[in-house]
């Protein structure tokens, strides 16, 4: 199933069938463990459409949640952050936080820095270098527990992060620095190791990247992030957490304004955000 945030509710997809439910607390709503079986009775007695209409003008998934992101958890990642980190010395730093048993964690958003599918994200201003990060992303519930996948986009500014590791909060967090969406996804099992994450960047209608991994390429395993976020960390409302990139373009590319980034990871669904910079 798929929970899809709307100005007046929610709508919950079950196969082809559409349930629209009214509800005055999202975050009531997307926090309660167990909630696949949950939203099975949610929809008990609410009659389906077929209408896809339903979820053309949806908004982020998201309420009063911290969205926190991972890194360093797939070889790419490690590569492509240590090629960037070079010449400031900082490359060894991202060697040895591959193979600590502390992850890297850091927070990333709330809402207000957040958008959805279909969203304008910003790069900043005062960076030379900018690339989106194709990230599944976990919604975990205030008690800890996994209960769903969302598409996250975590744009980065490698030429800040570059420059010196301790730059990483201005080279994640800014103005409309995170995309989430379409929906959450809501399976009954764990999300299948051998879900596929797309990246496909558009220029004018020309293509300028385009790539594929497996999340099962990460080196973590979800459950070993959520605890380390959790141990010395509450949640009241539950919160996103982005697993990491295994997904980066080459060092010659950069994203331009007007660019458009199309994410899509298998049975969630397809994320699309738009490139601008703050006025």
């Amino acid at each position: 199933m798929k929970i899809y945030k709307t100005k007046e509710g929610a709508v919950v997809q079950k196969g082809a069938d559409f349930f629209i439910l009214k509800i005055q607390d999202w975050d009531a709503f997307i926090n309660r463990k167990g909630l696949h079986n949950a939203l099975l009775k949610d929809i008990e007695g609410v009659t389906p459409s077929q209408d896809t209409s339903l979820i053309e003008t949806t908004e982020a998934p998201i309420g009063k949640q911290e969205i926190w992101a991972s890194g360093v958890t797939y070889m790419r990642s490690k590569e492509a952050r240590m090629e960037e980190s070079k010449k400031s010395g900082g490359d060894t730093f991202y060697d040895k936080v591959y193979d600590a048993d502390r992850p890297e964690l850091f927070f990333k958003a709330l809402a207000n820095r957040t958008v959805g599918n279909g969203g304008t994200v910003n790069i900043r201003k005062d960076s030379t270098w900018d690339v989106p990060e194709p990230e599944l992303t976990l919604f975990i519930s205030s008690e800890g527990t996994i209960e769903g996948y969302s598409v996250g986009n975590d744009m980065s500014s490698r030429s800040i992060e570059g420059e010196n590791p301790l730059y990483l909060p201005q080279a994640k967090v800014y103005e409309r620095c995170a995309g989430l969406g379409p929906c959450i996804y809501v399976p009954e099992k764990p999300i299948d190791p051998d879900t596929n994450i797309k990246l496909e960047i558009l220029r004018a209608g020309n293509q300028m990247y385009l790539g594929n991994v497996l999340i099962s390429n990460m080196k973590r395993k979800h459950t070993e992030l959520v605890g380390f976020l959790f141990s010395e960390c509450d949640f009241p409302d539950g919160c996103f957490l982005m697993t990491g990139t295994g997904l980066v373009p080459s060092d010659d590319f950069t994203l331009q304004v007007g660019d458009e980034v199309r994410i899509t990871i298998d049975s969630i669904g397809t994320l699309v955000n738009f490139v601008a910079k703050k006025n």
